[in-house]
């Protein structure tokens, strides 16, 4: 048994150590936990991963990240828990070191996660251009009505995700 007030050296902090690491996302409590599998995380790796690159949109990595997620058809509590512990294997690079970075416990919910990842990802000037896209909406020359109503309607919906 160690001695609680012992005093750490220079040579304890230079050799390897797992003690304090704890993950960023603190999952809910739950009775019924679903396991994961590797095909599973696989799937989630190889079907939607996003690297936090400022040229692609985290609106969609969202989209199909849960429309791969919710198709393993859990209930309620499960699908919470199991959207939150998977979300980490679809992030790389960038996005992965920015979920480290976050202090230990700080994620409780799909929603919070979401937020943040919006917030980290979709940049105040990015906000404003869709804004400005959503103001200044034209019909494309060739376009018809219904090819402009939707892509209309998918303007609106990437705002409404952000608000």
């Amino acid at each position: 048994m160690r001695d609680e007030n012992h005093i750490r050296t220079l040579g304890d902090y230079s050799k390897p150590s797992h003690e304090g690491y704890r993950n960023t996302i603190e999952l809910p409590v739950g009775n019924n936990v679903v396991p994961l599998r590797s095909d599973t995380i696989r799937l989630v790796q190889n079907g939607c991963s996003f690297h936090g690159l400022r040229s692609k949109d985290p609106n969609q990595h969202l989209k199909n990240f849960l429309k791969l997620v919710d198709s393993l058809d859990l209930d309620g509590e499960n699908r919470e828990r199991t959207r939150l512990r998977l979300f980490q294997f679809s992030l790389c690079d960038q996005a992965s070191n920015w979920l480290e970075r976050l202090p230990a416990g700080s994620i409780t919910t799909w929603e919070d996660l979401t937020t943040r990842f919006l917030a980290q990802f979709f940049p105040p000037g990015r906000t404003a251009q869709l804004f400005n896209d959503i103001l200044m909406f034209q019909q494309h020359h060739g376009e018809s009505l219904s090819e402009a109503w939707t892509r209309f309607k998918d303007l609106l919906q990437k705002s409404l995700i952000m608000a």
